[in-house]
């Protein structure tokens, strides 16, 4: 079906829809929502709500059922309906606006009626919903969704088809927020002009390239042999790299060991015309992190690393370093790994600080191999959680991301929040002057073939914080962030991406992306379209 034939206006042709439904006794299942900007939550959600049934029902809510603080900040009835239609699991779309809702449920009288999981914590706000669908021998499920639908799209397609189809959905986001590609091109001409600090743990990633000789006879262990191995300075200090390598002026405070991947660091840096000022505290050694692979499949990795807090003095040392290097930044970028250097004591001179000098603030606390909280970041500017670190901080299995990145925001008052979705891209949390209305925007993952993903979120902090201080709203900065990790993710280890790489792949959006999608990708396209990824 067309998406245009699944939507419906008028209660009589909904009736007549449901009749045809019973007649055919499928198993009729119904939910309801905004649905402003279609992001991979709505994805989760509404492919959960499909799978429990044979005719997907959606009611989309018409502008009388938003409240009126906030029906400028939502796109006509029309459009999102038309969104929620495009998509190839759900078969119906109604456009509930001057109805009643019992009258809606009691001409639908669904065999199961979905709602997030967010609604199971609020009995009370739903409850004669539940009532009149349990009463008409219905069953009310609460989910949110998983992320399995993603998945499907290298099934079903090729590489080419992917690559095209994602570039769009970005160029589609822009088209959204109502932004000039032309004008976020010209944001990265002004990252010479600043100054950028980061704070964080300093991290040496060793890649051993190696040839499998096979199993052993011994025991059931696989046998390689080492060829060669080469280091990359990662952890902060390559958020450092990538501020540089953007053409912005950088300076670095870390605690590191005295040994060798400290002075490998040291080195690496003072090639990057970084002003780098690492404290030595020599009982601790440097964060050192091997990888072993063959061609280019990680088989082990061994860390060698240091979780013990920061003693008095090296704490008061680095705090001279921060004060030091703190005048006259246009932005502070803390990046936590969780090996110590982030203290309680040392954030809470860094907020304090910046606060009062009026310095932006840029956070990300990674729970990946060890323990992190984001939630101790408070009043940043931006946070870049991944979705299962914002799940951990609020201790939330199961609400939708809509939920999850409004109340990390409640809970920290940041005024940004990016959600990190690994495939999936992320997603945008960007507050406003009226205090119940967030705008979102899904940001695509534009590589389909990523070739190491570590580091991926690194280079995607220091776009968005680059951009940022550059002048750039937070949707222009998540478009030149996308860009900044698509291209990250296609070097083996950690390469920081230049100026001059972002704004020729940004340029390609304008022109040869557009040549591509009239001339050999249309038809690929409208048939991605049909099958929901173009929302």
């Amino acid at each position: 079906m067309v998406t245009r034939d699944k939507i419906l206006t008028s209660l009589e042709a909904l009736q007549e829809r449901i009749d045809e439904i019973r007649t055919r006794r499928k198993r009729l299942v119904f939910c309801q929502g905004h649905f402003n900007v279609i992001h991979p939550g709505h994805m989760r959600f509404l492919e959960f709500a499909a799978d429990q049934g044979d005719h997907l029902l959606v009611a989309v809510h018409g502008s009388s059922k938003l409240e009126e603080r906030v029906r400028d900040k939502f796109y006509t009835v029309e459009e999102r309906a038309r969104g929620v239609a495009s998509l190839t699991f759900v078969n119906t779309v109604f456009i509930f606006d001057t109805q009643n809702f019992q009258e809606l449920i009691q001409i639908v009288r669904p065999h199961i009626y979905v709602l997030g999981a967010e609604f199971a914590k609020t009995p009370k706000l739903i409850g004669d919903q539940v009532a009149l669908v349990e009463k008409n021998g219905g069953k009310v499920l609460f989910s949110s969704g998983d992320s399995r639908y993603i998945a499907s799209e290298f099934l079903d397609h090729d590489m080419i088809d992917i690559k095209t189809v994602r570039r769009n959905l970005l160029r589609s986001a822009i088209a959204k927020q109502g932004l000039n590609l032309e004008k976020i091109t010209d944001r990265i001409d002004r990252f010479h002009q600043l100054r950028m600090l980061v704070i964080g743990d300093t991290i040496v990633d060793q890649y051993v390239a190696c040839n499998a000789l096979g199993m052993s006879s011994e025991a059931p262990v696989l046998v390689v042999k080492e060829l060669e191995h080469k280091e990359f300075v990662g952890g902060a200090a390559v958020v450092a790299r990538h501020i540089a390598a953007l053409e912005s002026r950088c300076s670095f405070v870390s605690v590191v060991g005295a040994d060798e991947p400290a002075r490998i660091t040291r080195n690496r840096l003072m090639r990057d015309k970084i002003d780098a000022k690492l404290i030595i505290d020599k009982n601790r050694s440097t964060t050192f992190k091997i990888r072993y692979l063959v061609g280019t499949q990680k088989i082990l990795r061994v860390s060698r690393l240091e979780e013990n807090p920061l003693d008095q003095k090296t704490q008061e040392r680095l705090v001279e370093a921060i004060d030091a290097a703190i005048a006259n930044v246009d932005g502070i970028i803390v990046s936590d790994f969780g090996y110590g250097v982030i203290s309680p004591d040392i954030l809470e001179y860094v907020v304090r600080e910046a606060r009062r000098r009026g310095i932006r603030l840029f956070g990300d606390a990674q729970s990946s191999s060890q323990i992190g909280n984001v939630e101790k970041f408070k009043d940043f500017y931006l946070l870049t959680p991944t979705e299962r670190e914002a799940r951990l901080a609020l201790d939330d299995r199961f609400s939708g991301l809509e939920i999850l990145g409004r109340s990390l925001m409640e809970r920290t008052h940041a005024e940004n929040i990016v959600l990190k979705l690994g495939a999936e891209g992320f997603v945008t949390y960007k507050r406003t002057l009226d205090e119940y209305y967030v705008k979102t925007q899904h940001f695509p993952a534009l590589n389909p073939q990523p070739l190491d993903v570590m580091g991926a979120g690194d280079s995607l902090l220091t776009g968005l914080a680059v951009s940022t201080c550059a002048g750039a709203d937070i949707m222009e900065a998540s478009v030149i962030g996308s860009v900044i990790a698509a291209l990250a993710v296609g070097n083996l280890g950690n390469i920081p991406i230049k100026a001059n790489e972002v704004r020729a792949y940004l340029n390609s959006l304008d022109s040869a992306s557009r040549r591509v999608w009239h001339k050999t990708a249309k038809t690929s396209t409208q048939n991605w379209i049909k099958e929901g990824m173009l929302a």
